[in-house]
C-alpha cells in the first residue's frame, strides 16, 4: 500500500513529467524546427491560421494572399505559434509530398476514420495499403466502369421519374442535394453490392439507415473524442454507440452478402462460362481469390472495410459534385442550355456492338459535359485540403525559390529541410484556384477552358489525376475517379434534358468544410446541409 509520502512523489513525478512534455512541446522544440525559417504569417503565441486555410470564405483569397507575399512555399500557424505546418503550391514539392512513402496521413485522422470505415484504403499505410490497392484495383478498370454505366443511368431515370411525379405545380423548389445524395446512394447500392436501398422511394431500408447514420454523424464528433479516441471505448457518447450499432448493421448484412457471392462466384467458377457477376464487391472477391499469394488475402471483415469506405467516399462525394454542378449550372444558364442541346442531340454515334460499352461510349462523346463535370469538379472539390505526416527528416526539393527569414534563397533545384512529425497541409481547393496555373479567371465557372487548358494545367507540369489536385495524386489518390466522372456524366445527361433549374430569389448558397465541402443557405445554418433550387419541366419552359 503507498504511502502519503510515496503517493505525494507519485504525483509530483507525473506532473513534473507533464511540464517537461509541455515545455518541450511550446518552447524547445520550436526552437530547432527548420520550418521556423520558412517565410509565412506571424501572430500572438497561441494565434491559429488554421481559420483561414480551411473556411472557403476566407482560404480562395487567402491563398492568394500569402503565395504574393511569401512564394509558393510558406509556413503557417496550426494550433499556435509553436506549430508551425508547411505549405506549398510549388508542384514539384506536392509532387514529392504525395509520392513519398514517408508521407502519411496523420494518426489521429485515420484513426478517426477506423472507427466508421475499419481497416479500408482509406485508413491504412505503408505496405497494407499497397496490398489492398492491388487487390481493389480491377474493380475500377475502365473496362470495370464501363459495365457500371447502365446502372448509374438506371438510377438515374429513376430520380428523374421521381422529380416528374414531386412537379404537381408548374414548378417546384427542390433540395436537390438531399435527393441526389439518396440516388447516388441507390447507385452505389447496385453497382457495390447489387443491392437496392430505394432510397429513392423512401428512406425506411435498414443498411441504408445505418450507413447514413453513421456518416452523418462524422461531421458532428467533438474534436476531444478525435484527439483521443479512447473516450469512445471507455465513455461512450450517444454519437459512439449509434456508430457502433450501425458498424453492427453493416456488418451482418454484409456478412451474409459476402457469404452468398462467394458461393455463387465459386459456382459459376466451376460452370464453363466463368464468374459473370460484376458488381464491386463481386470484383473484390474475385481479385481476393486470384491473388498470387495465397497467404496474402482480405479476410470478410476487410472486405466489408472495403465497401464501407466506398460508400463513404465515393457516395457522398459524388452526390456533392453533382449538387454543386446543378448551382453553378443554375448561376449560368446559358451554359446549361447549350450542354442540355448537346446532350438532346448527340453528334457521335456509339460505334460499340457491347451495350454497356455503347452506353459509356455516349457519355464520353459530349464534349461539353466532360468540360462541364471537370470544371465542377475543379472548382468545388468535395475535400477541400489534405494533411500529410512527415515519418522521418527529409529534403523537399523546390521549383521555385523560397527566400528564408534570414535572407538566404533556396534555389529552383535545391531543398527545403522538414523534420519528423512536421504536418503538411495539401491544398487541394488552392491548387485548382491558383491563377499562375489556370489564368486570371479561376474563381470563375468556365467550362471552356478545358478545350485549351493554360500549359501549366497540363501534364508533365500539373501532376493531379484528370488534371484536376481534386483525386490528389501518387499512391493514395482517389482508385474511384472514373466511377464519379461516369456516375456524374449519367445523371447530367438524364436529368438536365427534362429539367430546368434556376436558384431561388434572394438566395445565396455558402460553402461549409468538414470531412466534405458541402452547401448551406446563408441566414439558414442551422438547417443543415442543404441547396434548394427551382426545378421545372423543360416543355413547361419551352411551350410548344
Amino acid at each position: 500500500m503507498l504511502t502519503p509520502l510515496a503517493l505525494l512523489l507519485a504525483v509530483a513525478l507525473l506532473l513534473g513529467r507533464g511540464l517537461v512534455w509541455i515545455v518541450n512541446l511550446l518552447v524547445v522544440l520550436p526552437l530547432f524546427d527548420p520550418l521556423r525559417k520558412l517565410p509565412g504569417p506571424t501572430g500572438p503565441f497561441f494565434f491559429s491560421h488554421i481559420q483561414r486555410v480551411v473556411d472557403p470564405d476566407f482560404s480562395a483569397t487567402q491563398h492568394e494572399e500569402w503565395k504574393k507575399q511569401y512564394g509558393k512555399t510558406f509556413r503557417y500557424h496550426g494550433s499556435g505559434k509553436f506549430d508551425y505546418r508547411l505549405m506549398t503550391f510549388d508542384l514539384r514539392a506536392v509532387s514529392h509530398i504525395l509520392m513519398s512513402p514517408i508521407y502519411q496521413k496523420p494518426r489521429v485522422t485515420r484513426t478517426f476514420l477506423s472507427t466508421m470505415l475499419g481497416k479500408g484504403i482509406f485508413t491504412t499505410e505503408g505496405a497494407e495499403h499497397t496490398f489492398q490497392r492491388k487487390i481493389i484495383g480491377p474493380a475500377f478498370t475502365l473496362q470495370s466502369i464501363k459495365t457500371l454505366t447502365p446502372i448509374f443511368l438506371r438510377t438515374a431515370e429513376e430520380l428523374r421519374d421521381k422529380w416528374e411525379g414531386m412537379l404537381s405545380n408548374r414548378q417546384e423548389t427542390i433540395d436537390v442535394c438531399h435527393w441526389i445524395s439518396r440516388a447516388t446512394f441507390d447507385a452505389f447500392g447496385m453497382a457495390c453490392l447489387t443491392y437496392n436501398f430505394c432510397s429513392i422511394h423512401g428512406e425506411t431500408e435498414e443498411l441504408y439507415l445505418a450507413f447514413r447514420r453513421m456518416f452523418d454523424l462524422a461531421d458532428k464528433k467533438g474534436i476531444l473524442r478525435i484527439l483521443i479516441p479512447m473516450l469512445d471505448k471507455i465513455w461512450p457518447d450517444k454519437i459512439a454507440r449509434s456508430v457502433l450499432e450501425s458498424r453492427q448493421v453493416i456488418y451482418a448484412t454484409g456478412r451474409r452478402l459476402i457469404s452468398e457471392k462467394k458461393s455463387m462466384i465459386l459456382d459459376q467458377k466451376l460452370s464453363s462460362n466463368g464468374p459473370t457477376e460484376k458488381d464491386l464487391l463481386s470484383l473484390l472477391i474475385q481479385s481476393n481469390i486470384c491473388n498470387d499469394d495465397s497467404t496474402k488475402t482480405l479476410s470478410d471483415p476487410d472486405l466489408l472495410d472495403q465497401i464501407s469506405s466506398f460508400f463513404f467516399a465515393g457516395s457522398d462525394t459524388t452526390a456533392l459534385s453533382l449538387s454543386w454542378c446543378l448551382y453553378f449550372l443554375a448561376l449560368h444558364p446559358d451554359i446549361q442550355t447549350h450542354l442540355r442541346e448537346e446532350l438532346t442531340h448527340p453528334t457521335a454515334p456509339p460505334q460499340s456492338s457491347n451495350s454497356e460499352d455503347r452506353a459509356y461510349d455516349v457519355l464520353d462523346s459530349f464534349s461539353l459535359l466532360d468540360s462541364v463535370v471537370r470544371e465542377t469538379l475543379r472548382l468545388a472539390p468535395p475535400v477541400h485540403g489534405t494533411l500529410r505526416v512527415a515519418t522521418q527528416n527529409d529534403l523537399i526539393p523546390v521549383s521555385e525559390p523560397v527566400v528564408l527569414t534570414n535572407g538566404t534563397v533556396v534555389s529552383p533545384g535545391e531543398h527545403i529541410k522538414i523534420r519528423k512529425g512536421s504536418i503538411i497541409h495539401i491544398p487541394i481547393e488552392g491548387l485548382n484556384f491558383a491563377k499562375d496555373i489556370w489564368s486570371e479567371d479561376a474563381l470563375e465557372f468556365c467550362p471552356d477552358r478545358w478545350n485549351s487548358l493554360p500549359p501549366a494545367a497540363q501534364p508533365p507540369h500539373f501532376p493531379g489525376l484528370a488534371n484536376l489536385m481534386t483525386f490528389s495524386f501518387g499512391p493514395n489518390s482517389c482508385p474511384g475517379y472514373r466511377f464519379t466522372i461516369t456516375e456524374m456524366k449519367a445523371f447530367l445527361s438524364t436529368i438536365l434534358p427534362r429539367f430546368t433549374f434556376a436558384l431561388p430569389e434572394g438566395q445565396s448558397i455558402g460553402k461549409r468544410n468538414g470531412l466534405f465541402t458541402r452547401p448551406f443557405v446563408r441566414g439558414k445554418s442551422k438547417m443543415g446541409v442543404q441547396l434548394p433550387l427551382i426545378v421545372k419541366r423543360v416543355d413547361e419552359c419551352n411551350p410548344a
